[in-house]
């Protein structure tokens, strides 16, 4: 999550943390289970174990906080890329790979990566239009000590939300069934610096822009209250009532959607899906709220409520799956579009 402040101005290494015997247990089980299962449990390969290993590596020590630009943070999307790649993601970054590339901004030397894998859909008449997950991948690098520690993890902010959207490129990937729309899987750079990542990618879609019928965007969501989300912009539009209607037809996940708390902080500004709105792509902000350890060497992985975050991301799963499956795409509020898009 981008401080208020800043709206104005070991790839194989880390595999390793977990036996590759492991994760291949482990997935190959996830995959008979999808087999034994109906559509509607394909969510159950979204699992507090694979939430944890992605965080426990994207948040690892070695990654340094994965300020942008850095090793660790390149480490870290070569991690995501190898990992859209084993779920058979097509690539959608520069020249035949998942790694999109954009120059620092504002005259700053070098370059960052994002990260870019689409399942494309099973609608001949609908595949051409996409639902897009996002979360930023970045985090703030190395700071003041505390307690010895200078490494700010990131653990929730936001490897949490990361982890999240490369859980459910694997459930969608391996569902019985394809969604009938594309879906395009997306971690971004830059989101601490400016929402860098975002304003590129968003300039320089893969896809025609207004082909992409909306995007949900995952920004901390590991920590505090066990039984509520915060679904930031769901008044803009009718995606709003869409995820109240599929959290309340999945009781079993204890999840409750709510309006944004906290107006006054202005997070609908603050985070990576702002730059898809402002270009007239309706979205929703999924956010847990800041905490003591924001930003702070405190975020650790051994802090994050994965199976609380299990449950959210089981219901991305679910309100993705009514997005991309839908007859009619999101439409926007047509006063929230004036003032949103209208002032671009």
């Amino acid at each position: 999550m981008m401080r208020s402040r800043d709206l104005t101005t070991l790839a194989v290494v880390l595999v390793s943390a977990m036996p590759m015997c492991a994760q291949e247990n482990r997935h190959s089980n996830a995959k008979q289970e999808a087999a034994s299962a109906g559509p509607a449990d394909d969510a159950s390969m979204i699992t507090e174990d694979v939430l944890r290993h992605h965080v426990s590596v994207i948040a690892h020590d070695s990654m340094r906080g994965r300020v942008t630009p850095s090793r660790g943070l390149d480490r870290t999307a070569a991690y995501i890329a190898s990992q859209f790649a084993r779920f058979g993601l097509r690539p959608l970054g520069d020249s035949g790979t998942f790694i999109q590339h954009y120059p620092i901004p504002s005259g700053g030397r070098g370059q960052a990566p994002n990260v870019v894998g689409l399942l494309e859909g099973s609608d001949p008449a609908l595949k051409g239009e996409y639902l897009v997950f996002s979360a930023h991948m970045d985090h703030v690098g190395v700071g003041q000590p505390v307690g010895g520690d200078s490494i700010y993890n990131g653990a929730d902010d936001n490897a949490s939300g990361t982890a999240a959207v490369m859980a459910l490129a694997e459930a969608f990937a391996r569902a019985k069934e394809r969604p009938r729309r594309s879906v395009i899987f997306l971690t971004v750079s830059g989101e601490e610096a400016g929402l860098w990542g975002s304003a590129y990618f968003a300039s320089h879609t893969p896809v025609p822009l207004d082909s992409i019928v909306a995007d949900l965007n995952i920004d901390m969501i590991g920590r505090n209250w066990r039984d509520t989300i915060v679904a930031i912009g769901r008044e803009h539009s009718d995606l709003g009532p869409t995820v109240a209607r599929v959290a309340a037809a999945h009781p079993e996940l204890r999840m409750a959607t709510i309006d944004d708390p906290w107006p006054n902080e202005s997070f609908y500004y603050r985070s990576d899906h702002y730059n898809f709105a402002r270009r007239g792509v309706p979205v929703l902000f999924f956010f847990s709220g800041t905490h003591a350890d924001y930003h702070g060497p405190d975020d650790e992985i051994d802090r994050i409520d994965f199976e609380k975050e299990m449950r959210i991301v089981r219901l991305l799963f679910y309100f993705g799956s009514e997005i991309a499956n839908a007859a009619d795409k999101p439409k926007w509020n047509p006063e929230s579009y004036r003032r949103i898009v209208g002032q671009h």
